[in-house]
């Protein structure tokens, strides 16, 4: 049959298609209540594994997403999540990637990341991620040293790039009434915050290496890329597959695992303009708990493990002139010291969405703010200022004695040692 066409058979068919309908799903139309796909904020994950399928499956829940690429240095993992990712829009176009620094280059398409990674490799993937114009959800703890949180910060200023820590009480109900009755004043002068720290490990950590296990080949597992900036040591598969925490190159102890999140909160009702404590009272054990922390205005914040003032996790309590109020998982609703303060429970969450205009959804306010261009509830001077006093608390407890931190200069007072301990030195070619 030949291939050529009259004018005649071409107007024919011309008409013919203008008259008959053409079939369009309504979703690609946007109509239904879907997004169409020029309005969807295109979204890939960096290192999704634990707590970050969970952080995957809550950006999948929102339609106006469309998670394109999966990257991930362990094939078994990123075939995981690729699978998640298709079976949820039902096809096979996830698209993977083995190596970061290839996959920042070859997907400009891309608008945002969601980093759930290792702790170790947040900053740095977030700091990378960001000078590849893409916005940023990233797991917490955000940073393992004061300076890695500086170049968070840097680099969010530097390329204009919205960013959200994963510290998602910040977006709950019952934490924000606690925090806003702190920081509104209804508690009266509020002299303490008491900020949880996890009931697991030590703050004193280890550095022991696990014993060597024969390296896998880099499709299947790229250890190299896994130990990033940390400083080398034999491969082990543990390590790869979650137990890390507890050793020093790799975790920020358990003041940091729970911290990341309970000195954001404290700090968000306390009138200390985001600003880290100015001392750090040393306590002779293994934890930090009992750790007083004390602002420049005077105000305190007191690290606690066990179930002292909660009995949840990653809870935060404010005590001021007129009572105390406090929250953590797992609470139906706050707690505090009289059943007056918990009656304004309604009006105080309600007047806190009206004055920020922000979702108590820590992940959709991040979407959100991706569009509007505006600050996240949990941006990275939130991240950085917070995570500060984590570090600062950490550096106390190795050194075993008191210490005086400059907010102002970020370095800490006539202190050599503690000052060395604001950086770690990062292996070539994982420098940020």
């Amino acid at each position: 049959m030949s291939k050529r066409i009259s004018r005649r058979g071409f107007l024919t068919a011309t008409a013919a298609a203008i008259v008959a309908p053409m079939v369009v799903p309504a979703s690609v139309l946007g109509k239904g209540g879907a997004t169409p796909p020029s309005e969807r904020i295109t979204v890939a994950g960096i290192g999704i594994h634990g707590r970050g399928s969970g952080d995957m499956e809550w950006l999948l829940g929102n339609d106006d997403v469309q998670v394109l690429a999966i990257c991930d240095l362990w094939k078994q993992q990123r075939e995981k999540i690729k699978d998640m990712i298709d079976r949820h829009y039902g096809n096979k176009d996830c698209a993977m990637y083995r190596d970061i620094r290839e996959f920042l280059v070859e997907r400009p398409d891309i608008d945002a990341v969601l980093i759930a990674t290792g702790d170790h490799w947040h900053a740095q993937a977030a700091v990378r991620s960001m000078r590849a114009g893409k916005d940023v959800y990233t797991e917490k703890p955000s940073c393992m040293t004061i300076a890695e949180g500086e170049a968070v910060v840097d680099a969010a200023r530097k390329y204009g790039r919205v960013y959200q820590t994963g510290t998602q009480r910040l977006s709950e109900a019952n934490h924000v009434f606690a925090i806003e009755m702190a920081r509104t004043g209804r508690l009266g002068k509020v002299s303490t915050a008491y900020a949880h720290i996890a009931p697991w490990d030590s703050a004193k950590m280890g550095n022991a290496w696990k014993p060597e296990e024969p390296l896998p080949p880099k499709e299947e597992i790229d250890w190299d890329i896994w130990l990033g900036p940390c400083p080398w040591r034999p491969f082990n598969k543990a390590y790869v597959s979650g137990d890390w925490r507890g050793v020093y190159d790799f975790h920020t102890s358990c003041i940091g695992e729970w911290g990341a999140h309970t000195f954001a909160q404290a700090y968000a009702g306390l009138d200390v303009n985001g600003k880290p404590p100015c001392k750090y009272q040393y306590v002779d054990n293994d934890s930090g708990d009992g750790m007083v922390c004390t602002f420049p205005n005077g105000q305190k914040m007191v690290l606690s493990r066990g179930d002292k003032y909660w009995y949840g996790s990653c809870g935060e309590r404010f005590d001021g002139e007129r009572g105390w109020v406090g929250a953590a998982d797992g609470y139906s609703a706050p707690e505090a010291s009289s059943p007056d303060i918990l009656a304004e429970y309604k009006q105080v969450v309600g007047e806190y969405v009206a004055r920020t205009g922000r979702s108590l959804d820590h992940m959709r306010n991040f979407l959100d703010c991706v569009k509007s261009r505006e600050q996240t509830v949990a941006n990275a001077l939130v991240m950085h200022n917070s995570m500060q006093a984590v570090h600062a608390a950490n550096i106390c407890m190795w050194l075993g004695r008191d210490l005086e931190f400059d907010p102002e200069t970020k370095m800490f007072v006539n202190d050599d040692e503690a000052n060395r301990m604001r950086a770690r030195a990062q292996r070539e070619p994982w420098v940020i």
